[in-house]
């Protein structure tokens, strides 16, 4: 299981636009800089956050946790012999 190309790239072409073009079209007046940097910040953040997000989701560190009975009805519904030992 890895990473998909066109999440990847919907997503960054999604922040890209916010963070790129958007910007060029705040508002004129005296927080205009404030604006296109807010724009610019928000979209970097949010893009990382979904990298990271989305990254986690490949390889997770914590799997399900089944009890014994649910391990041993898998184990003899897929035909593995379970062994003591």
């Amino acid at each position: 299981m890895g990473a998909s190309f066109v999440p990847i790239t919907v997503f960054t072409v999604l922040w890209g636009i916010v963070g790129i073009v958007c910007p060029f079209f705040a508002p004129k007046g005296p927080n205009r800089g404030i604006i296109q940097v807010v724009l610019i910040l928000t979209a970097a953040t949010c893009w990382l956050f979904w990298l990271c997000a989305y990254m986690a989701q490949m390889n997770p560190l914590i799997g399900p946790r089944l009890n014994n009975e649910t391990l041993i009805w898998m184990s003899r519904t897929w035909g593995n012999k379970m062994t003591q030992g």
